[in-house]
């Protein structure tokens, strides 16, 4: 049986080349949804790690296809990974909430809103940007470069905007 359970891990002694970078956010931001459930964290908060780990995912994918197919390739496949981890799983940590905008109509308007929704796609677009930031740090820091310097400032602020939200609401 022993044998039997290492012939399912042959493959990752055979691989001759590793990116371990996007992998390695992908999974981080997985895991930091899983430790938040686990430690009763909001659902909002919740959503936007799940966010976070859907584009990580869907960067991640829209790297391996090295050939072009299509115009937009990597929007399509960023995007369809995106949608089709994230809304799924919204279900199970939705929170609805109430938006109110006193300035629509006579005594104001109130709007039902699902706020993991907006968190997803917040988690969603912060590891879309924090490349490009990463970059920036780097330009500003004159070429000086950390070690895993993407992957920690994706971690920070998603935690940064986690606390405040788990604060706030």
């Amino acid at each position: 049986m022993k044998g039997k359970n290492l012939f399912l891990f042959a493959p990752i002694f055979l691989a001759t080349r590793v990116m371990a970078h996007c992998p390695l956010c992908t999974i981080g931001a997985g895991a930091a949804a899983g430790a938040a459930v686990w430690l009763g964290v909001s659902k909002i908060v919740v959503a936007l790690f799940i966010g976070a780990f859907s584009m990580s995912m869907g960067m991640w994918f829209a790297g391996v296809v090295k050939k072009k197919y299509i115009p937009f390739q990597n929007f399509v496949i960023v995007s369809l990974v995106f949608f089709t981890t994230l809304l799924p799983i919204l279900p199970l940590f939705s929170a609805i909430g109430p938006l109110y905008f006193s300035f629509i109509g006579d005594y104001g308007t109130t709007f039902a809103v699902n706020y993991s929704l907006y968190t997803g796609l917040l988690g969603g677009l912060i590891i879309l940007v924090s490349p490009s930031v990463s970059k920036e740090i780097t330009k500003l820091r004159k070429g000086k470069h950390i070690s895993f310097q993407t992957m920690i400032l994706n971690f920070v602020i998603l935690l940064a905007i986690g606390v405040a939200i788990q604060i706030l609401v």
